[in-house]
């Protein structure tokens, strides 16, 4: 189904607040967040090391996550015009193809930055600009699939952003088989926390041929997806902290997956009224799991460095 759009813009040039609002600032705390778990997950010494990880920072935040969320609101116009009129592009705010250009601008601004990363960083960046860009753009498109589209930004937000981390950190070489099985883990179950922002845009997706898992699975049936997907990770995660001489860690992870559980079965019960409300109070209970795996790997691979 097509849905005409017509923006009407109100200047010949976008407001810089609308421009902030189409970046995004609330989603780059995830990236940010994993690969900073990368660079403590590596095992070396932070200090002296200061501006590589503020650099690492700033480019998995306010560079490459925000030129996702432009991409993003270009392509998903029609769509934010029935879910979100009042997104800077729908609303005509970011008039005429401005938005088209800040997406394109914006990734070479990725590139251009990542350079003092050498060989390693900038791989890491283009191979998120190809994610975002094909997650959003046609031909691929993968957000019409809610199991290829959610893989696709739990791999960018989560995984590769802790393995670029770890990797910078270490010399722009690939990290241990640890590190790499924790990233996977954690991309794992960020697809269920991609989920859950699915959630709020079910009727327009739907109209619009988006099949995001709440439209395909239906709404209790997402939900349940959601949470086992969250839940099996973080198991994986205390298995392997147990397995690798961790207990502590181990056991930290388990009493914050404990609060997520009991956040969990209340939203289970009402998954789309309260998928945004574990999005919120639940999740920094799994991101801050991130972190003791993180240090608890950092002992297995760096012997305590």
């Amino acid at each position: 189904m097509s849905v005409s759009v017509s923006i009407h813009p109100v200047a010949s040039r976008p407001d810089p607040r609308a421009v902030l609002t189409l970046l995004k600032p609330v989603t780059w705390f995830p990236p940010m967040w994993a690969f900073l778990c990368g660079a403590v997950s590596a095992g070396v010494p932070l200090q002296g090391r200061g501006a590589l990880l503020a650099l690492g920072i700033c480019l998995t935040g306010p560079l490459v996550c925000a030129s996702s969320q432009a991409v993003n609101d270009w392509f998903d116009r029609e769509v934010d015009a029935l879910n979100e009129p009042t997104r800077p592009i729908p609303s005509g705010r970011i008039p005429g193809t401005w938005g088209l250009g800040i997406a394109v601008g914006w990734s070479l601004l990725c590139v251009v930055a990542a350079l003092p990363l050498g060989a390693f960083g900038v791989g890491a960046v283009l191979l998120a600009l190809a994610c975002s860009w094909g997650y959003s753009a046609p031909p691929f498109r993968f957000k019409r699939n809610g199991w290829v589209g959610n893989a696709t930004v739990g791999f960018t937000y989560e995984g590769l952003a802790w393995v670029t981390g770890a990797g910078i950190l270490l010399g722009n070489r690939v990290p241990p088989w640890p590190v790499l099985l924790l990233a996977l883990l954690y991309s794992v179950g960020a697809h269920g926390i991609m989920t859950l922002n699915d959630f709020k845009a079910m009727d327009g997706d739907r109209r619009m041929g988006i099949g995001s898992l709440p439209v395909r699975l239906g709404a209790p049936g997402a939900a349940r997806v959601a949470v086992a997907v969250m839940l099996v990770a973080q198991a994986a995660v205390v298995a392997l902290l147990a397995a690798w001489g961790r207990p502590t860690h181990a056991v930290a992870i388990i009493a914050l997956v404990g609060v997520q559980g009991v956040m969990m079965r209340r939203f289970l019960r009402a998954p789309v009224e309260r998928a945004l409300w574990l999005s919120a109070l639940g999740v920094p209970f799994y991101v801050s799991g991130m972190m003791v795996a993180a240090w608890g790997v950092r002992t297995v691979v760096g012997g305590g460095a």
